[in-house]
């Protein structure tokens, strides 16, 4: 029969005294969490009987925040799977016990999400949210702070100078990253790159390569959808978008912005509007929600390959896209990273207080293609 692990053998795995241990075990005087959690580790590991207890013991000092989480609507796949994220990364912590408070928002009307802001401020110690930036919606930040209550942007800056801190992509960069392929992909002249390798227009491809989604090198003209014009991040990503163009591709012409509301079935229509005014289209880029019903008009009209389009957050229709050759490229938020950065600095601005000069935290981007889906 095997021996059962004793104190002095979590004292030896750990590398603290029998002292440590033992009050640890019988929370006699005050340890570390460092310590305790080191304690624990090893008795888990070896297989120590009341491991399960000094576990318990560490939870009853560790302490308790209700964390709130404002996002947009629940329907919305990439939504559904960023709540599921902050929901796991709140339960899994370690350094507190946490309750992840999430609220979905039904619409973008600013009273709306002023009203959804002070109520879960009200019950929480911190908030982060995914937000239009409008007045009603900084005075509402405005109102948490004082109550001492930080909240944070998420994706989409908003309240500059009132909230915590920004977390999220540089949205700038995801414009220009867009329009970096769709100008390389259609073969405009003045698109940056090793020399030798821009394609001039007019030409084909290499003899006995595939062609994948828009490889046509053609002028004509390019449109951008966005959700709203209140979206900050959306409108940052337009403008690193046009940006691009006018620098290096010129002889692209770029369509008036295409607003969505971020409803697929609006962005469905107005697609199809779109290429029955540009029969001419050779790119297209969702800076916002609505790409399913983008994707859809997409397959319809048969446009695979012809377009180059690109969307933002992997999900099962982009995913599906990029096989089928109807997307070129798909833009993604690292959702695990973005959740643990955001519960870290909601935890440091609850125990430490406000930042004196609230920032903004650039993640890099992910990027997907179809050969590597």
């Amino acid at each position: 029969m095997a021996r059962r692990p004793t104190v002095s053998d979590i004292a030896r795995a750990s590398g603290v005294s029998v002292a440590t241990v033992d009050r640890v075990l019988n929370g006699r005087l005050p340890v570390r969490e460092e310590t305790a959690r080191r304690v624990y580790d090893a008795a888990n590991a070896i297989g120590y009987h009341a491991a399960a207890l000094i576990r318990r013991r560490i939870e009853q000092e560790l302490p308790q925040y209700r964390l709130g989480f404002i996002l947009q609507r629940p329907d919305q796949p990439f939504y559904q799977a960023f709540a599921r994220e902050l929901d796991h990364v709140v339960n899994a912590a370690e350094r507190f016990r946490g309750t992840a408070d999430i609220v979905h928002l039904d619409t973008q009307t600013p009273t709306e999400i002023a009203a959804r802001l002070r109520e879960t401020a009200s019950r929480c110690r911190a908030v982060g949210m995914v937000a239009i930036d409008h007045p009603a919606v900084t005075a509402a930040v405005a109102e948490a702070r004082e109550k001492g209550v930080p909240v944070f942007s998420l994706l989409s800056d908003f309240a500059p100078g009132i909230r915590e801190n920004y977390i999220g992509l540089n949205n700038r960069k995801v414009g220009r990253t867009a329009a970096w392929l769709i100008a390389r992909t259609t073969g405009q002249p003045g698109t940056p790159g090793r020399p030798g390798t821009t394609t001039r227009p007019g030409t084909a491809s290499r003899p006995g390569t595939a062609s994948r989604a828009g490889t046509a090198s053609r002028p004509g003209k390019v449109a951008v959808f966005i959700g709203s014009h209140r979206f900050h991040g959306q409108e940052m990503r337009e403008i690193g978008f046009r940006s691009y163009f006018r620098e290096y591709a010129p002889g692209l012409e770029l369509v008036e912005t295409v607003v969505n509301l971020e409803d697929g079935d609006i962005a469905h229509e107005a697609t199809l509007d779109l290429f029955r005014r540009c029969p001419d289209l050779v790119g297209l880029y969702v800076g916002g929600g609505g790409m399913e019903g983008v994707i859809a008009a997409l397959r319809e009209e048969g446009m695979a390959g012809r377009i180059v389009a690109i969307c933002n957050e992997l999900t099962a229709d982009s995913r599906a896209a990029l096989a089928d050759d109807i997307v070129a490229m798909v833009i993604g938020t690292p959702l695990e990273r973005l959740s643990r950065e955001l519960v870290a600095q909601m935890v440091h601005a609850i125990e430490n207080g406000p930042a004196e000069t609230p920032g903004q935290i650039f993640l890099p981007f992910d990027i997907f293609v179809a050969e590597n889906i």
